[in-house]
C-alpha cells in the first residue's frame, strides 16, 4: 500500500521501502489486547491502523489505549478497505482463524494468525499454498520462541554445553482449580479449545524447533476439574528422528509447579523454573521500549547447569537467563513484508506442529502410540 488516506483524512506516509506499514487487528480479547496490539504499536515501521471488535467495552479499551486507532465492528468492514492495509492480524477465537485468514489472503493482504493457525495440518497447508499462490506473507504468532528460557536453552545447545541431549522435559503448568468458562474450555470440537491445542501448540513448536521432526507420538489427555468440558491435564511424549525424546506437560490442575525446562545431556543438564516475565508485564500494562530491562528476570530465577546434583539444593552453576524478546517477532514480520528478512514462523512449520497435535489427540483417544 502506498499513499492511501484513511477516513479521518490522515495521510499514510508509507512508501515503497515500507517505512510505515498499516495493520488491521481482528479481535481485542486476551490475545489482541495483551499481546498483539502492544507489540505492533512498539514495532518501528508498523502502525496499528484498525481494531476489529463488536464489543463496546473492548472498543472503548482500544480507543483509550490507542487514541488514533480506527474501529470496525466486524471483519467484513475491515476487508472492505483491504487496499488501505499492509497486514491483517487474526487474533479472534480459534474456530475463525482459517476463514478469516483465507478471506484476508484472497483480498490481497498479508496475514499473521495467532496459534493454532488451524484445527488441522491439512487446513494449515492449504492456507500456506494460498499465500504462496498470491505472493503474500502468512506468518504464525508463536511468541514463545522468544521466551527468555527458550532463548537461553538454544544458546546452551549451540555452545554444546550440555553435550548430546537425550531427553527434553517441558512443562507449561498452572493452578486453576475452577474452570473460567468460555470457548477456550468448550468441549465443542469446532471451537478448537482445550490445553492440547492451546499451550500444547507452544510446547510442541518449541520441541520441533530444538530437536527436529518427530517419528512417534504418545499422549495422555484428561479432564480433571468438575464442570470442565475440554482437556485440562495433558502429557505428550515425542520421539524425534534425531533420537531425542521430548516429554511435554500442559496442565491447569497442578498445585505444585515443576520446572519449566529440564534438559538432560551427555555432559550436563539444564533446569529452569518460572515463566518468562513478558506476559505478566504486558498484562500489567507495561510496554516494550518503556524500560531498559524489558524481558529481564532477577538472578534468583536463573536456571542451573550441572551434573550429578540437584538444582533446588544448590547443585550446578547459575546460567544467566537471556532477556525475553517478544518484540523480535513483529520486527521480523515487518522486515519480511519489506523484503529484507525471512518469515519468522511459517504456516508449514505450524502444520508440522499440528501433525503432532493431531497424532497426540488420536493417541490419547485410542490409547496407542501414533507413528508419523
Amino acid at each position: 500500500m502506498t499513499g492511501a488516506t484513511d477516513t479521518t483524512g490522515t495521510a499514510d506516509t508509507s512508501d515503497a521501502s515500507g517505512a510505515l506499514l498499516r495493520v488491521g487487528l481482528v479481535g481485542y480479547g486476551l490475545a489482541g489486547s495483551v499481546f498483539h496490539a502492544p507489540l505492533i504499536a512498539a514495532t518501528e515501521g508498523l502502525i496499528l491502523d484498525t481494531v476489529v471488535t463488536s464489543n463496546p467495552e473492548r472498543q472503548a479499551q482500544a480507543r483509550a489505549e490507542f487514541p488514533d486507532v480506527r474501529l470496525a465492528a466486524g471483519p467484513d468492514e475491515l476487508l472492505g478497505r483491504a487496499g488501505e492495509l499492509d497486514l491483517i492480524v487474526v487474533a479472534s477465537p480459534n474456530k475463525t482463524h482459517v476463514s478469516l485468514a483465507t478471506a484476508a489472503l484472497k483480498a490481497g493482504v498479508s496475514v499473521v494468525v495467532d496459534k493454532p493457525i488451524a484445527g488441522t495440518a491439512a487446513e494449515a497447508r492449504d492456507l500456506a499454498a494460498l499465500a504462496e499462490e498470491r505472493g503474500l506473507l502468512l506468518s504464525v504468532f508463536q511468541n514463545r520462541r522468544w521466551d527468555n528460557d527458550f532463548l537461553t536453552l538454544r544458546k546452551l545447545l549451540a555452545e554444546g554445553a550440555l553435550g548430546d541431549v537425550s531427553r527434553f522435559e517441558s512443562r507449561f503448568e498452572r493452578w486453576r482449580p475452577e474452570p473460567k468458562g468460555g470457548w477456550r474450555e468448550s468441549g465443542d470440537p469446532a471451537e478448537i479449545g482445550g490445553l492440547l491445542y492451546d499451550l500444547g501448540s507452544h510446547v510442541v513448536d518449541q520441541a520441533l524447533v530444538l530437536f527436529g521432526p518427530v517419528t512417534a507420538v504418545y499422549a495422555e489427555s484428561d479432564i480433571r476439574r468438575p464442570g470442565a468440558r475440554a482437556d485440562d491435564d495433558t502429557f505428550i511424549a515425542l520421539t524425534h528422528a534425531s533420537g531425542v525424546r521430548s516429554h511435554l506437560y500442559v496442565s491447569a490442575t497442578t498445585p505444585q509447579l515443576g520446572p519449566r525446562f529440564r534438559v538432560l545431556g551427555s555432559r550436563a543438564g539444564y533446569v529452569k523454573y518460572g515463566l518468562d516475565p513478558q506476559e505478566a508485564a504486558l498484562r500489567e500494562g507495561e510496554r516494550p521500549g518503556g524500560t531498559a530491562d524489558w524481558g529481564l528476570e532477577p538472578e534468583s530465577l536463573w536456571g542451573r547447569v550441572g551434573a550429578g546434583e540437584s538444582p533446588p539444593t544448590g547443585g550446578g552453576r547459575p546460567e544467566p537467563t537471556l532477556p525475553g524478546d517478544y518484540p523480535a517477532y513483529y520486527a521480523a514480520v515487518a522486515a519480511a513484508l519489506r523484503g529484507t528478512g525471512e518469515n519468522p514462523v511459517t504456516a508449514l512449520e505450524a502444520a508440522a506442529a499440528l501433525d503432532v497435535l493431531e497424532a497426540a489427540r488420536r493417541s490419547a483417544d485410542d490409547k496407542v502410540t501414533v507413528t508419523l
